[in-house]
């Protein structure tokens, strides 16, 4: 098995021009102060009791100052004025991105390997390919680090998140951030069988065939095996998403025409420029 998660966010340099990525790494490592003075002034209030009141009224200002620093500090604001070619492709994205956040699963493919004996072949339901998946969301929300006037179309998998502005698709991991210019993406999405575990079949998928877990040289079940489950075959869509830097997503989502769908949308991505 191989990692195919591609380059991290630290790794990627960014190439979608400005200095956003700059101000998103920033505010995500700002160190926060209104918890810390709160907590302080609070064991300090009751630790000089009974003029413990008076510490905490006049800590009160102090605390919220600086929470609302903080608040200021760990979030850019960043205001589109999307118009022309470009707000007609940004709302077609975002229109149709309820296909991805509406399927039942979504998964991204963190690991890969091929089947190359006969034997493994047999032991692993007559499959070519291993893969190791991911759980992930999709929704509309941008990372809590950035405040913006537009619905932002995103896949969220663990601590990984990748979102799509009207000028560049930003990636996340943990606190740090980069980002890819789109004529710098490629973006695939096609249908693929798929074998599924028993009892992990999505609602929204289609199952087309089914296997077992030891199949013979035919396809069929290995009769040498007397605990050898059905395994059903789905038929599941595919989200690609490369770049030359090293971006490299692959997602996976039961309902099988939302992948294509969005990959579609992706490679229309006008070539002008977005203001902001």
């Amino acid at each position: 098995m191989e990692d195919v998660t591609g380059a991290t966010a630290l790794e990627m340099a960014p190439t979608g021009g400005g200095d956003i990525v700059e101000q998103l790494n920033t505010a995500a490592r700002h160190f926060r102060l209104g918890w810390l003075v709160t907590v302080i002034a609070f064991i300090l209030g009751a630790a000089v009791m009974p003029w413990g009141p008076l510490v905490w009224v006049l800590a009160a200002p102090l605390c919220v100052w600086l929470f609302l620093r903080d608040a200021a500090k760990s979030r850019v604001v960043l205001f589109y004025d999307v118009n022309d070619a470009a707000a007609s492709w940004f709302d077609s994205l975002v229109e149709h991105w309820s296909l991805l956040s509406g399927a039942k699963k979504l998964w991204r493919t963190v690991s890969s390997g091929q089947v190359n004996t006969l034997h493994q072949h047999k032991t692993n339901a007559g499959a070519s390919n291993l893969v190791e998946r991911a759980d992930a969301a999709a929704g509309l929300a941008g990372p809590k680090h950035l405040a913006t006037n537009v619905a932002v179309p995103s896949i969220v998998v663990g601590k990984t998140s990748i979102h799509f502005l009207p000028d560049r698709i930003l990636v996340r991991e943990g606190k740090t951030y980069s980002d890819v210019n789109y004529s710098r993406a490629r973006a695939i999405g096609y249908k693929a069988r798929f074998i599924e575990s028993p009892g992990h079949t999505p609602t929204d998928a289609v199952q087309i065939d089914q296997t077992w877990q030891y199949v013979n040289k035919k396809g069929g079940p290995d009769r040498r095996y007397a605990n050898n489950p059905v395994l059903p075959i789905m038929m599941y869509g595919n989200l690609e998403l490369t770049s030359s830097g090293g971006l490299q997503w692959n997602v996976q989502s039961s309902r099988a025409d939302a992948a294509p769908a969005i990959a579609e949308i992706l490679q229309r991505v006008p070539s002008n420029e977005v203001a902001r």
